[in-house]
């Protein structure tokens, strides 16, 4: 079980991450603040470090600097703060990667699974989706069309992601909300029309999304199934 440790002083942010990484199979370690973190690393191994940057007693750049010093072990921050000279600041002390809160947990997941991947170079080729001209990088978060590169939100892609996977069958507001959001939404649930109306101007022509009024939305199948290599 690979072991990952959380750097979180919001006990109530702290104890969400924890939930739901130990029941996607993790095994969890705890930290609020930069001094603990670093006593908690040397204590034992890990796979992975999830940093929040905004921390007591020591900040999490701090904390990546030292780690950095000893270790490459793969560290993705957590943060509030998402403007460009801090998320450059986290990636030039080799951050493996950078989340801004809010994020959506089934996103981190997947960016947690990326990023043990590529650090244990199990498999070295990025897991791809294909409808029609739309190429989907899964590990990236990537959606190519032709040889154009489309710039989507993680929540974007993720509802295109789902919308393809169930492929023919109709999603509703609320199972999109229940698969992307799960227990961490608790707004009005016309936002998902929101995402879906950019969803569909940054694809254009590429746009296959079908509205189905009081219902929700679905990608018509074709012939063949999406394909996941």
């Amino acid at each position: 079980m690979q072991n990952i440790l959380i750097v979180e002083d919001d006990l109530s942010i702290q104890a969400l991450l924890h939930d739901f990484i130990q029941e996607a199979g993790y095994s969890v370690v705890l930290a609020a603040d930069g001094v603990e973190a670093l006593a908690r690393y040397s204590e034992q191994t890990f796979d992975l470090i999830l940093l929040d940057i905004m921390l007591p007693k020591i900040d999490g750049y701090g904390v990546c600097e030292v780690i950095r010093q000893k270790s490459d072990v793969p560290i993705i921050m957590l943060t509030a703060l998402d403007d460009e000279e801090n998320q450059l600041k986290g990636l030039d002390l080799q951050a493996d990667d950078y989340i801004t809160k809010p994020f959506s947990m089934p996103v981190l997941l997947r960016k947690i699974a990326a990023v043990l991947r590529r650090s244990s170079k199990q498999n070295d080729i990025p897991q791809i989706m294909n409808y029609k001209d739309l190429t989907l990088d899964l590990d990236g978060y990537k959606v190519y069309t032709k040889e154009e590169n489309i710039d989507l939100t993680p929540r974007e892609f993720e509802i295109l992601r789902e919308l393809l996977i169930h492929k023919g069958r109709i999603l509703t507001r609320q199972n999109l909300l229940q698969t992307l959001w799960k227990y961490e939404f608790f707004g009005e649930e016309r936002i998902i029309d929101t995402h879906i109306k950019n969803l569909r101007k940054k694809l254009g022509a590429a746009d296959y999304i079908e509205t189905i009024r009081g219902v929700g939305y679905r990608i018509d199948k074709e012939d063949e199934k999406p394909v996941i290599c």
